[in-house]
């Protein structure tokens, strides 16, 4: 147990308890404050002003507490007359405010030894700027584009945005809001606004006098600042300039004394990652220098953060390409186009006519058996999403067609196919992500890295649940099979690994003979498909883990693997620019598909087991009707190599990404 000197200018203030005299200052020690309160020690010094300190409270329990602490080295002057009108303040915005679970509580307010105390609620937690730092100082500077999700930044938004109502219509504005005034506890996670000293009752007569500045240069708008007064949209551009130094990284305060109020107009520059359109119109509303153009109430930002901002996707980044009129001229044109057409933004903007088909149908019945009626597909491009930090490695859609998962470097961007906002950023790999999976549930996104592991995060609140660790080399490919009960993962050590997705231990390493580039399950889950960088494909039976069969003939490296639906035929594809279709059953070989003139990168059959797609470094996604091996509709948008591309359940969408560093969102359109 120890105790706390209340000399203010004490050096070394915590003392044993027993101690009659501080003993580095020797000033008597109140073993408790007010007969009530057990300082314990300093949390924070004020600067000449006095200082805050931890204590337990003796009336409950030894509860942990707060006391603030004025004890000004100064008389008679300004600074002392405003230092304790704003510590009176204190206590009484509290005290009206009453309890708010998200304000902390007034406990006491008294005079001893000729100083004044303020006793209120101890917060258990970090401030959202060591929380910012913390996080800094887990990532290499090179990995920092943000430490911050958009869908983070919303989160802390929607938290604080009701406190701000509620304090606005009691007639108080908190006038300091930035990072070091909000603390995210520790056992819920909640945000807590704190520090009401700078706080003011919003009072007619205040509203028309110049008052006094008080507040934080570059949170604090120009009205503060320049005349001392402030009214909820002050609030509310504080609250702005918060989320945008967490966004960003990057001080307010360092932009304001560099340039001015210049840097709102400007915010986005400084953002390095990709953001909703919705989101950037909401943060530049918030961040407006004029008053009038600003957020009036806390109730607006709820209203179009809930709500989501309809606009068109198909320039979701338009912040990283244009000027803010730009922008406004092309959601106009987007507007317009869309109410001519009567559709949403899923509507085609783009046709391509490569390899068009007349035929809706076709009758194909092959000599090795396999029969059916064969749907001509003609997709269309709907939706780019640009922005990204390098090349779209892999994709996935979740199985309710609700979200689209794609890998962003050294994180995984999702975002939903309703609405066209970002959803998350799941960061916490150390190297780049290349390649993601989602379970059949829709709850679980699996992602591996060059940083030799798997991790899981839970796609319904974007965080991470856990890490699977095992390989030697960069992961390169995951796959997830059918019920969802395992997990494989293939990488340049060699070595599949099989796990547990319940309990994430590891069941089979199952040794290749070179590189790992691709793996699938067979849809009943009893088969294991791998292709490698030593021309080969290797089946694996999964009951025993044991190698059942080894396929060749590719002149190159095996880059992709898949199965039909019904499991009877699986295909490779390769470096060599084909893809081969085989039979599972018999283990032959049926037949090569050609027209790529690249490097095939990703195969995947479509969902009914009607068609077959390939994307390759030519640029291009091809749809086979892999039964005559006939070439029926090629998909030429892409501006680089496609990477990875991914179908909905339902077959009716397919997202892609590229080296061009785009995701683009295809939609079936007969």
């Amino acid at each position: 147990m120890t105790i706390c000197c209340l000399n203010p200018d004490c050096e070394n203030p915590v003392n044993p308890d027993g101690n009659r005299f501080c003993q580095s200052c020797r000033t008597p020690l109140v073993s408790l404050l007010r007969n009530r309160f057990r300082v314990m020690r300093v949390l924070s010094d004020e600067g000449g002003f006095g200082k805050t300190y931890l204590a337990e409270d003796i009336d409950k329990l030894d509860e942990a507490c707060v006391i603030k602490q004025l004890a000004p080295k100064t008389e008679g002057s300004w600074a002392l007359k405003k230092a304790v009108e704003l510590f009176h303040k204190e206590a009484q915005r509290l005290q009206e405010l009453g309890e708010h679970s998200q304000i902390p509580t007034l406990i006491a307010y008294f005079e001893e030894d000729s100083y004044l105390y303020l006793v209120q609620q101890y917060i258990d937690g970090e401030n959202l700027l060591r929380e910012l730092n913390t996080r800094r100082q887990k990532k290499p500077s090179r990995q920092i584009d943000s430490l911050y999700s958009e869908t983070e930044i919303r989160q802390i938004l929607l938290d604080l945005l009701p406190v701000l109502r509620f304090i606005h219509t009691r007639g108080v504005i908190h006038r300091d809001i930035k990072p070091q005034n909000i603390i995210r506890r520790l056992s819920s996670k909640q945000l807590t606004l704190i520090d009401f000293g700078s706080s003011k009752q919003l009072t007619a007569k205040f509203q028309i006098k110049t008052g006094t500045s008080i507040g934080s240069h570059g949170y604090s708008p120009i009205e503060q600042i320049r005349d001392g007064a402030a009214y909820p949209a002050s609030d509310l551009f504080s609250l702005g300039a918060t989320v945008f130094h967490l966004l960003t990284g990057i001080s307010p305060f360092k932009l304001w004394t560099e340039h001015g109020y210049a840097w709102v107009s400007h915010w986005q520059n400084y953002v390095k990652i990709p953001l909703s359109e919705g989101f950037v119109l909401v943060l530049d509303k918030l961040l407006k220098k004029e008053i009038h153009q600003r957020y009036q109430s806390a109730d607006e930002v709820i209203k179009d953060l809930s709500q989501g901002l309809n606009f068109s996707v198909a320039n979701s980044h338009f912040s990283y390409f244009s000027g803010y009129k730009l922008q406004i001229m092309l959601l106009a044109l987007a507007g317009a186009l869309l109410l001519v057409l009567g559709e949403f933004w899923y509507k085609q903007f783009n046709l391509d006519a490569v390899n068009p088909s007349s035929l809706s149908q076709a009758k194909q019945t092959s000599e090795d058996g396999i029969g059916r009626i064969t749907m001509m597909p003609d997709f269309s491009l709907a939706v780019t999403i640009r922005g990204y930090a390098s090349s779209v490695l892999s994709t996935a859609i979740s199985p309710d067609g609700n979200t689209v998962a794609s890998t962003n470097d050294r994180t995984i961007q999702l975002w939903s196919l309703q609405t066209g906002q970002a959803v998350a950023t799941l960061s916490g790999h150390g190297k780049q992500v290349n390649a993601i999976a989602i379970s059949p549930d829709g709850k679980i996104l699996v992602s591996g890295s060059d940083d030799n592991t798997i991790k899981l995060w839970n796609l319904l609140n974007g965080q991470e649940i856990g890490t699977l660790v095992g390989n030697q080399a960069a992961i390169h490919t995951v796959a997830i099979n059918a019920d969802g009960k395992y997990i494989a993962s293939g990488s340049d050590d060699r070595i599949i690994k099989i796990w547990n997705l319940a309990t994430r231990e590891e069941i089979y390493t199952l040794n290749g003979q070179a590189a790992i580039r691709s793996i699938a399950f067979s849809p009943d889950g009893k088969y294991l498909a791998s292709g490698s960088d030593d021309k080969t494909i290797k089946l694996w039976n999964l009951q025993t883990g044991q190698e059942i069969g080894v396929f060749q003939g590719h002149r190159d490296k095996v880059t992709a693997v898949a199965f039909c639906a019904d499991g009877k035929y699986f295909a490779s594809g390769s470096s060599d620019k084909t893809i081969k279709l085989w039979n599972l059953e018999t283990g032959k070989f049926i037949r090569n598909l050609e027209a790529h003139t690249g490097e095939v990168t990703a195969i995947s059959f479509s969902p009914d087991g009607m068609t077959l797609a390939s994307s390759s470094s030519d640029r291009t996604i091809k749809i086979w009707n892999y039964i005559t091996a006939k070439n029926i509709r090629t998909l030429a948008k892409h501006g680089d190599r496609v990477e990875s591309f991914a179908f909905s359940k339902d077959g009716k969408t397919i997202a892609s990404g590229g080296a061009d560093k785009t995701l683009r969102i295809w939609r079936y359109s007969r």
